[in-house]
């Protein structure tokens, strides 16, 4: 049985205009110059054809007053809801350590009228913990936020 020969291709160096590409004899190769040309023509025609971009709408976030802190969060409950403080402290205090916990879990929070908390990125740090969440609001319950209606009276247990 005879063997079938293949045919070794060569590669050749082709400079043309300051640019060198590497090709196999025989085969066509179009100048560098006419490449780079074809190259800044479909650039070109592609940035015409897309449109501007412009922004919507801008939204920043306004700061109306300072940081809340937990004894104005808890004045705030008791103003709402007409129970006494020493009853709403206790409570406050309790869902703020459970949120706390769940959110070093991990855990997603769905609180609706709150909204949706989302943690994206956690980073160790020598003296804690950087959490950096996203916090997802409905628009209906950020433009109209209902008044708690005050309790007439408090059950007893």
């Amino acid at each position: 049985m005879a063997k079938a020969s293949t045919p070794k291709s060569t590669s050749r160096t082709v400079r043309s205009a300051g640019r060198s590409a590497t090709a196999k004899t025989g085969a066509t190769t179009k100048p560098a110059s006419t490449k780079s040309a074809t190259r800044s023509a479909a650039v070109k025609s592609a940035t015409e054809a897309a449109p501007a971009p412009k922004v919507v709408s801008e939204s920043t976030p306004t700061a109306s007053s300072p940081d809340m802190k937990k004894k104005e969060l808890i004045d705030t409950v008791v103003e709402r809801s007409g129970i006494k403080k020493k009853d709403a402290k206790p409570v406050v205090e309790a869902m703020l350590a459970v949120l706390g916990e769940q959110i070093a879990a991990g855990r997603e929070l769905n609180l609706m009228p709150f909204g949706k908390l989302r943690i994206n990125r956690v980073k160790q740090m020598s003296n804690g913990r950087v959490v950096v969440c996203k916090l997802r609001q409905s628009t209906s319950v950020v433009n109209a936020a209902p008044e708690l209606a005050p309790a007439d009276e408090t059950p007893d247990e």
